[in-house]
């Protein structure tokens, strides 16, 4: 079995939010998921992006691929993270 961490697409017609999940990679877009990691909501200003850093990082060892949308959103929180910090 194959992991995959994307997003899964949630919320009403043209309002859409998306939940950050770890799923089998042959599973719907969708469909069922073996953990939900986090939310992103690009419709709010700034976009508003939530997840668990520690859950994220155990997939990710265990070998889960992120998508390429998922990889470019957590990286550039980690940078805009990195930055307020500074």
């Amino acid at each position: 079995m194959s992991v995959k961490i994307r997003l899964a697409r949630q919320g009403a017609k043209k309002v859409p939010f998306y939940r950050i999940v770890a799923t089998d990679s042959r599973s719907p877009r969708d469909g069922a998921h073996i953990e939900q990691l986090g939310i992103y909501d690009p419709t709010r200003s700034p976009p508003e992006l939530r997840f668990d850093e520690a859950r994220l990082d155990h997939w990710l060892q265990k070998g889960a691929e992120p998508s390429d949308t998922v990889r470019e959103i957590v990286k550039r929180a980690k940078r805009e993270a990195a930055a307020k910090s500074v």
